[in-house]
């Protein structure tokens, strides 16, 4: 079943790919004929450059959203070396802090001291961690608070992440990393089912809880190098 999974995903990247394409064609061949009739001032150009404002928006969509099932078909093929999460995770925050400013959310971030290494592929686990930190920020649309901690833990190192958003409900929690399941008006449904497939590459697991109207908490373990764990 595993082999069969995996041979669908790689051609359905590789479908992705082919449509990405001739989509490419299409919008760079739009804009060109925007371009004409914008040279052309009567009624008839107007409504056509309103019809092309809808094709544009289209093709853009479909961009963003082969991107994105582009991205969710390679997150469960990580190329894992020794990092240190505490490193990987302050780069994140310091890319995110102008987001997380112009939202007026605060951030709290406890790091613990001494975290052992893991293996991270750090592309994959940056997308994981930004999808999650996107999730937050898009749960706070009047402000609040957002803690991000780290810790070891037996064989692992956990993260935790903790907002003070509007909560989901069971309902919600329940389909969480379902691909292209989404409450959202925007997206498509598969950054979290990202997430956690970048997680699950890494050997490590994801958990959320979460209450409406009280915010949500995501923790995610990854296993120590083994022989750091054996001691």
């Amino acid at each position: 079943m595993d082999g069969q999974y995996t041979e669908i995903t790689r051609l359905a990247g590789g479908l992705a790919h082919e449509i990405k394409n001739p989509l490419s064609t299409i919008r760079l061949n739009i804009e060109l004929l925007s371009e004409d009739l914008e040279l052309v001032d009567s009624p008839q150009s107007r409504r056509a450059q309103q019809r092309i404002k809808v094709v544009q928006s289209e093709c853009k969509r479909l961009e963003l959203l082969l991107d994105d099932f582009l991205r969710f078909t390679k997150a469960d093929n990580p190329e894992l070396l020794p990092g240190n999460v505490n490193n990987e995770i302050q780069d994140i925050i310091e890319f995110f802090k102008p987001k997380t400013q112009e939202s007026e959310i605060e951030l709290l971030v406890y790091l613990a001291s001494d975290l052992p290494s893991v293996l991270i592929d750090r592309g994959l686990f940056h997308q994981a961690m930004i999808n999650l930190l996107l999730n937050a920020i898009q749960a706070m649309p009047n402000g609040g608070q957002l803690m991000i901690s780290t810790r070891a833990g037996g064989n692992d190192i956990i993260i935790d992440l903790i907002d003070t958003g509007i909560g989901m409900d069971e309902k919600t929690l329940a389909n969480l990393y379902d691909a292209f399941y989404s409450t959202k008006k925007s997206g498509y449904g598969l950054g979290l089912a990202t997430t956690q497939k970048i997680i699950k590459a890494h050997g490590g697991n994801i958990i959320a809880q979460s209450e409406l109207n009280f915010g949500t908490k995501f923790t995610i373990t990854i296993p120590i190098l083994p022989r750091l764990a054996e001691r």
